[in-house]
This record gives structure tokens, sequence and C-alpha cells, in this order.
């Protein structure tokens, strides 16, 4: 469960500091090189997923996401300096239990 849930961030961290380098790059006018290596992060991004050990890819997403919501509002926390309000813990709370529903629940 530890692995699954360090996979989780790692794939986090790779898909929001990449974006987040693009975006400074194409929004920000930073160098190129932020696009760059923002785009090999994304790629990294991409292959992390696979090495869950869950069987089935659109449940490794689905729980990805949940875990995605929660590094999107404390990214935006920290290095954004924008507080998260109630209705954004409200929010990523809701989903974090969607998907623990999704994973977790008993099935035939």
């Amino acid at each position: 469960m530890l692995i699954a849930i360090l996979i989780f961030i790692a794939a986090g961290l790779a898909e929001i500091g990449g974006g987040y380098l693009v975006w400074l790059w194409l929004r920000e006018s930073k160098p190129l090189w932020y696009g760059l290596i923002g785009s090999a992060i994304l790629i990294l991004y991409g292959i992390i997923p696979t090495l869950q050990s869950f069987p089935s890819f659109g449940r490794v997403y689905a729980a990805y996401g949940g875990v995605f919501i929660i590094l999107a509002v404390l990214w935006g926390w920290v290095i954004d300096k924008k507080t998260p309000d109630l209705y954004d813990w409200t929010g990523a709370i809701v989903c974090v239990i969607g998907v623990s529903i999704m994973l977790w629940a008993p099935r035939s």
C-alpha cells in the first residue's frame, strides 16, 4: 500500500511540476528550457503510473486523480501562495473519499 501511495505522489508531482514549468514558459515568458524540461517531466509522468500493481488502467487513473487533486491544492498553497479555502479542502476530501470507494470497495 505504501509503495502504491508513493507512486501516486511521484506521478502527481511529475504532472504538476512538468505542467508548471510549461505554464511558466508559455504564460510567463520564461526561457525555452523551462518548456523543454517541463515536457520531459510530463513524459516521465506518463511512465510512472505504469509502475502500479493495480490491474485496471481506469481505476489506477481514477485513484491518481484523487491524489492529484490533493497535490494540486497543496502546490497552489506552497508554490503559488494561494491559501486553499474551505471549499477547496471539502472538494478535495470528497474526491479522495470517492477514489477510496472505487479502489477498495469489495467486489465479487
